[in-house]
Formats: C-alpha cells, sequence, structure tokens
C-alpha cells in the first residue's frame, strides 16, 4: 500500500489551539499525579527518625534500575474519597504498577504510608483489586511492600467491609493458580490487613517495625480486656521464631527490598517462559510529540484517526482494511515495537458498514492471533430511520459479539468520545480489555448532558399532552440544568479514572510507549507456563 501522508500543518492555528488545550488537560494530570508523593514525602524526616524509608524509596530499591515502569490506576480514588478537589489526592494512600525485579516482569503494590498511615480507602481498595486482577490474568508474580493502619474507620462503610474480602480472596486465588505471592513487611498490618502477608507465599519481616496482627493493642483490651505489648500480639521477630508467618527476618526497609529481589531471582521465572523472537522495528517517521497538537479537546470537532495511528506504529507504517467502506470505522494493520497489532479506531458514529466491517476485521485478527487494539472516539451507533432500516441493530450486535468473543489480547485506549453502545463496541471497561488507559480530554458516557436533558423534555412534554396538561415550563428548564449538570460532571476522564473506569490516564504523547510495553506484557502473559495447584500454598 502506499505510504500514509500526513495533511498535519504543525503552523496552523487549529493544530496549536489544539496543543495548548491538551497540554493545559496533560499539566492537570502531572500536577494530579505529584499529590500523592509531595505529601508523602513531608513525613520524611519522621521515617527518617524512625530507621526507615519512605515508600517510594523502597520501590526505587526493589524494582531494576533503569528498566520500564508502568503504574496502574495512578487516578484512582480522585473526587472519591473526598469531594473536594484541592484536597483529593489521585490515587490515594496506595501506588501500583508493572516493573522488573531481577529481569521479571511483576506487579508491584505499595502501601503508602506516608499518607494517612496507609490506612486503606475506598481509592486505595480499588487499586490494589485492580492490580490483583492484572497479576492473575498476564500470569506475573504479585509483590506487595506492607505497611497500611488498617482500613480507614472515619469513612467506614458496610459495602466496603464486605467487598474488601475480594482482596483476599485475589491472593488466594494468585497462589493456587502458581503465581508468587510475596510480601515485604515494613511496618504494621492491622486487623483483616494481617491476612495480606498471612495470604502471601513469602514473607519478608523488617525487626522492631514490621508487625501483623488481627487485633492491635486498643481493640484487643476494648475486645477481651486483654493487655499485650505490640511485639507480644504480631512483632516481626514473633513471627519468625513464634508463630512462623515470616520466612525472613531483617534489620531494616533496605535488606527487605535485597532480600525480596533475592526471593524473585530464585524463582528463575523466566525459564517458564519462551524468550520473545528479536524483531527490528524503526521508530514512527513522523513525531509522536504532534499528536498533542493533533486531537483537539472538543470531541464534536473532527479528525482523522490515522494521523494519530501514523505517529503510533512502526515507520507510521500501516494497511488500511476496507478504507472505502464503513468509512467513519477505520481497521488498520500494523507494527508497534515489533508486536503485530490490528487497531479499530473512529471517525465519528459507527454505521451499519462500519460495525460490519470491524466485526468481520476482528475476527481476521482472531484467526490470526494478532492482538486487537481499540481508540475509542466515537459519539455511538447511528441512529434515525435509514440506518435502523439497514440493520443497525444486526450490524452493530455483530461487532458486539466479535469484541466480547475474540481470544486475542485486546487494549483500549480512551482517547475521546465514549458515548452509547459505542463504549461496548469499542471494547469499553465494562468488556474486560486486557489493559485500558485514558488520554486526559476523554468523554465516557450514555449519553451527553445536553441530548439527555432534551429527551426528558420531550418526553416530560408528551406526557403532559396525553393527560392535557400545561407544560410547566420553568420545573422543565430546571430538570434541565440537573440533568446536564448530572451527565456532565461525570463523563469527564479524571472523574472516570478517578473511579476506576480505566487502569490510569497517560499523556497522549506516550501512547505508543505505554502500548509497546502493554502488548510485551500480554505475549508474556499467554506464552508463560505456570504451575497451578488446587488451594495455593497453605502457610505452615
Amino acid at each position: 500500500m502506499p505510504p500514509f501522508t500526513s495533511r498535519i500543518s504543525p503552523s496552523s492555528a487549529s493544530f496549536q489551539k489544539n496543543r495548548v488545550d491538551m497540554l493545559r488537560l496533560v499539566d492537570k494530570l502531572n500536577e494530579l499525579n505529584a499529590r500523592a508523593p509531595a505529601l508523602s514525602a513531608k513525613r520524611k524526616a519522621r521515617f527518617e527518625e524512625r530507621g526507615q524509608l519512605l515508600p517510594r524509596e523502597r520501590l526505587a530499591r526493589l524494582l531494576d534500575p533503569g528498566m520500564p515502569w508502568l503504574e496502574i490506576s495512578n487516578i484512582a480514588g480522585y473526587l472519591v474519597d473526598t469531594p473536594d478537589e484541592a484536597k483529593s489526592i489521585a490515587g490515594s494512600t496506595i501506588f501500583s504498577g508493572i516493573g522488573f525485579i531481577r529481569g521479571v516482569r511483576c506487579v508491584v503494590v505499595v502501601d503508602d504510608s506516608g499518607i494517612q498511615a496507609g490506612a486503606m480507602t475506598t481509592g486505595g481498595g480499588y487499586r490494589l483489586r485492580r492490580a490483583q486482577e492484572i497479576a492473575l490474568k498476564q500470569n506475573m508474580p504479585f509483590v506487595h511492600l506492607v505497611e497500611s493502619a488498617g482500613g480507614d474507620l472515619l469513612n467506614y462503610k458496610v459495602e466496603g467491609f464486605v467487598s474488601g474480602g475480594t482482596l483476599f480472596a485475589n491472593l488466594a486465588r494468585l497462589s493456587a493458580r502458581g503465581l508468587p505471592v510475596i510480601s515485604l513487611l515494613h511496618g504494621s498490618s492491622t486487623a483483616g490487613g494481617a491476612y495480606m502477608p498471612g495470604l502471601s507465599d513469602y514473607v519478608v519481616a523488617v525487626k522492631g517495625r514490621g508487625r501483623a496482627f488481627l487485633a492491635g493493642p486498643p481493640l484487643l483490651k476494648a475486645a477481651t480486656g486483654e493487655i499485650a505489648s505490640e511485639e507480644e500480639l504480631g512483632g516481626s521477630e514473633m513471627h519468625a521464631t513464634v508463630s512462623g508467618l515470616a520466612e525472613y527476618l531483617v534489620e531494616d526497609d533496605a535488606e527487605a527490598c535485597v532480600i525480596g529481589r533475592e526471593i524473585v531471582g530464585r524463582l528463575d521465572w523466566n525459564r517458564h517462559c519462551p524468550a520473545a523472537r528479536p524483531v527490528r522495528y524503526s521508530e514512527p517517521k513522523l513525531d509522536p510529540d504532534e499528536i498533542a497538537g493533533i486531537v483537539p479537546v472538543d470531541y464534536r470537532t473532527p479528525y482523522d484517526a490515522r494521523e494519530v495511528i501514523a505517529r503510533i506504529v512502526d515507520g507510521s507504517d500501516f494497511s488500511d482494511f476496507k478504507p472505502a467502506y464503513g468509512v467513519s470505522t477505520v481497521c488498520v494493520q500494523a507494527e508497534v515495537m515489533g508486536h503485530p497489532v490490528g487497531i479499530v479506531a473512529n471517525n465519528g458514529p459507527i454505521d451499519p458498514q462500519g460495525a460490519a466491517k470491524g466485526a468481520q476485521f476482528l475476527q481476521l485478527m482472531d484467526q490470526a492471533g494478532t492482538p486487537a487494539v481499540f481508540l475509542q472516539n466515537t459519539t455511538g451507533y447511528l441512529v434515525g430511520k435509514t440506518y435502523e432500516q439497514g440493520g443497525m441493530i444486526k450490524h452493530g450486535s455483530k461487532m458486539i459479539q466479535a469484541v466480547t468473543n475474540i481470544s486475542v489480547p485486546r487494549i483500549t485506549f480512551m482517547i475521546g468520545a465514549s458515548y452509547g453502545a459505542g463504549n461496548y463496541g469499542m471494547c469499553g471497561r465494562g468488556y474486560d480489555p486486557d489493559f485500558v488507559y485514558t488520554w486526559p480530554n476523554a468523554s465516557t458516557g450514555v449519553m451527553g448532558g445536553e441530548q439527555a436533558a432534551m429527551v426528558m423534555s420531550i418526553v416530560a412534554e408528551g406526557q403532559a399532552k396525553a393527560t392535557g396538561r400545561d407544560v410547566d415550563r420553568a420545573a422543565l428548564k430546571q430538570q434541565e440544568e440537573r440533568l446536564t449538570n448530572a451527565f456532565n460532571s461525570q463523563a469527564g476522564a479524571f472523574y472516570c479514572s478517578g473511579h476506576l473506569m480505566d487502569d490510569g490516564m497517560i499523556d497522549p504523547r506516550q501512547t505508543r510507549r505505554t502500548l509497546g510495553f502493554l502488548l510485551a506484557t500480554v505475549w508474556e502473559g499467554r506464552a508463560r507456563t505456570v504451575r497451578p495447584n488446587s488451594f495455593g500454598v497453605g502457610r505452615m
């Protein structure tokens, strides 16, 4: 096929406006990403006084230097644990991601004990659960750096307590799946949190600091009247010599990370996965940095998704599948960092032809064993007499069936609008893709706020006419304003990402790098051989 020719002019007024608007959102993303580290670092003097490393210093000691690290759910908890935007901490009291330990790709979760003593908030619980799910699906060891005050009792909700059992069940599932669970016990692990090390396959405990007990001294005294010290109840030395909870007793946080690395290294984990064949690839000929100026923040402004694709794929080279049929649905084959991909993107709403085209393309990718990548920017499936008679429901259903049932890895990026059933047909969160990452300009909902308000006004007017009543225009206007605000306030990328409708938010210019990392992750997860057992490794 002839090479793609870009029509973008970086000197144009529209490009410059798009870039300014997008980078303003990226600045907001960067500011939110910086909140938790800055707040945690304020406790540095206290950590040093106790002879401890800050949580992010522990992570740096654990991971292989210079190797990639991809955060999971970096915005989780934003506008969840508190509605006050200025006080809301993106990422909450936990940070997590995928990184390398002794050359092994692992999921790592760190309790940020510099914030609320690492208490488990709603956002933190979201983040921990999703990290566990990713480790399960992608066959990776799970490493947890533990220091938590337990549940956030000041914001207690019974539904949070009940759903919290999933966190412990997932640890049992990981072990039974044959995926090692490793805990480094840097500080307290109280009440239900004691089951974090309790359900781990390996526990490394820091002498004098690591503690795990179902009931700390205050709760014990309140519940039974018994008086005991923290060390007697759950100190690291007791667990290493009496209870048997800890396999390794270390002097400090730094040594805990050294032993954690040693444990992973001795697994010889990579022998269970064939080495990926070396593939040479070229960087895009078109600059990925230009993505910031190509994509308008307002999803109602059209652009050609191929311009984005050409700045993500190797050599800016791709094969365009049925380009003259179902033209608003873009389907291309390409490579990203040497990995073959089939990309489905949107140049507008999905019509019957586009849905049929997408369904066929996805089945072809499944036949070839090629991962499917979705770049979501659509207001949904087209409606109206022409489209209904043209089989929109039938063809849209075909696409949804294909999206749901293909067996190859599926990776979704929310890069613009994600409205109505378009969210479903383009493999939204509800379709359990391997990963979902979002750009800060994305917008999600059953429909736009203005459309929802208009629909309900038309319904109200019809009901009034049918019953012979006058329309209350003032009440109708109030309803329209309320609905518009309710829908639009939940549509933004920051709100959706905070409520864990994706696996994290990225700078659009980092899409190629992120996708390449994810493609390597899903390839390795499917190529790896694991050794499951019936119940997981029981602690003795």
